[in-house]
Order: structure tokens, then sequence, then C-alpha cells
């Protein structure tokens, strides 16, 4: 059901986990642990995956925040659990407080779970290519900081997502980042198409985590278009031509 990381693992006193799409309830394209509010799945199965997710964490169904994710470099600070799907348009949140699960939904962008166990301190990013490239992951940092996080302690695990084999940009998209900075061509090879590329969305993440000065930096290199009995992949979805898709959860708490 749910795949965890070593150095997260090594922290007392915080559970996580990276949700796979299994022991759900959903059905069908979702089966079956969907726990995407936003996809056109039953409500009910929704909850119950959450609630099941949940419950794994060892906190209360109705104590899980997630945000309503835009692919922005926002971040909001959780003092208080809002109602599902009702949630702050943000790209990342963080929390001090303990009984509280923080998670982001995702289907092939990079989730980053963070956490300072000494001070208390976690948070969870959804980093697409977008939020990842604006600034999402140094802004969690911040707002860490900002609790009394110190960067130096802080641990940060990229779990499922899509792989540079899987992930074929166009031309302006390269652009794009070669403009912001011409060593980004590191993480571009020349895919099978003219003018096309291969973009290593794992190794961009990491690259900003690592410059941000963390304690740790983990990548669990797994992909989730390559993967599709544990992942569900919006890309793949779009290939097979199918109307909708699940959506990943991944989560961490403090224990209370």
């Amino acid at each position: 059901m749910k795949i965890t990381a070593d150095a997260l693992d090594a922290l007392p006193g915080i559970r996580h986990g990276f949700f796979t799409r299994q022991g759900g309830v959903s059905e069908g394209i979702y089966a079956s642990l969907n726990c995407g509010v936003g996809s056109a799945d039953e409500r009910a199965h929704v909850m119950e995956n959450r609630a099941r997710v949940t419950a794994d964490l060892g906190v209360a169904a109705d104590r899980l925040a997630t945000p309503y994710q835009v692919h922005s470099p926002d971040v909001v600070t959780v003092d208080a659990v809002w109602p599902v799907g009702e949630g702050p348009k943000a790209d990342a949140v963080v929390t001090n407080r303990p009984g509280i699960a923080i998670g982001v939904g995702t289907a092939d962008c990079g989730p980053v779970l963070f956490a300072d166990g000494e001070a208390g301190v976690v948070g969870a990013a959804h980093a697409g290519w977008k939020g990842a490239f604006t600034g999402v992951l140094e802004a969690t940092v911040a707002a860490m900081e900002a609790l009394g996080a110190r960067r130096e302690r802080i641990v940060a695990v990229l779990g499922p997502t899509i792989s540079r084999s899987a992930y074929e940009v166009g031309p302006e998209f390269r652009a794009r980042f070669l403009e912001a900075d011409a060593a980004n061509d590191a993480f571009f090879t020349p895919s099978g198409r003219a003018e096309h590329h291969q973009f290593d969305l794992p190794a961009f993440i990491g690259m900003r985590l690592r410059a941000a000065g963390l304690g740790t930096v983990d990548d669990l290199a797994l992909c989730t278009y390559a993967d599709p009995a544990r992942f569900f992949s919006y890309r793949r979805t779009t290939h097979a031509g199918e109307p909708d898709y699940g959506r990943l959860l991944h989560a961490i708490t403090i224990v209370a």
C-alpha cells in the first residue's frame, strides 16, 4: 500500500508514506487507492481511500490536509485542517502541529516529503516541472524555517516521479530552462524526434534540493509511467486515450 524512505523512517516521532495505487476500493481506471478529490471517481470511494491512508499514518480521517494544487510555488502553513476539497490553492504544505497529516497528490509530478525531526516540523510539496522551476521546493524549506526548522537538519525525499525515459518535451520547454540557466542543459538528452528531448525531472528536483543546502536529499528512483501496477500516471493515461486518471497520495505527520 505504501513505500517509505529509510531517511525519514530514521527520524523519531515522524510517520510518512508514499502511497501506491494498491489497497483501496476504487474500480476501473481508478483501481484501487485513488485519493484524488479532483478526479471523476466516486467521492465515497475517494473518501474511503483517504481514510485508509490516514489510518495507516495513525491519525483520524478528518486530520488530513491537502491543498488545491495549481502548479505554483506557493506554500501554506497548516494550523487547522480544512474540509476535503476546500483547501487553499497551493502546491506545498508545512506544519509543526502533531496529529495533523499533510500531503500532496501526484500522477507523474514529483512528490517531496520533508522533515526536521529535532524541530518537529514537516512538509510536503507537489513539484511538477513548473513548480520546481518557479521555486516551490525552496519556498517549502523557507516555510519550514519559519516554524523553527533548520535546513541543515532537514531530510527531503523524492517519491515516485516520471523518469527521463518517459518524459519527452518539445523545443519551447527546453528553451525556457536554458534561458534561465545554461547549466540546465544537463537535464536534457535528445529524443527520437527532431528538436525534442527527454527531460530528467527527478534530477532537476534533486539539484534544487541540494542547492538549498538541506541535510539529506534522497530519491526513491521510482518511475510512475513505467509501473502501472503500483502507480497512476497522467502521461500514460493520455497515451492510452483514457478519459481520466487516479491520483497517488503522499503524506507525513508528526506523531501526537
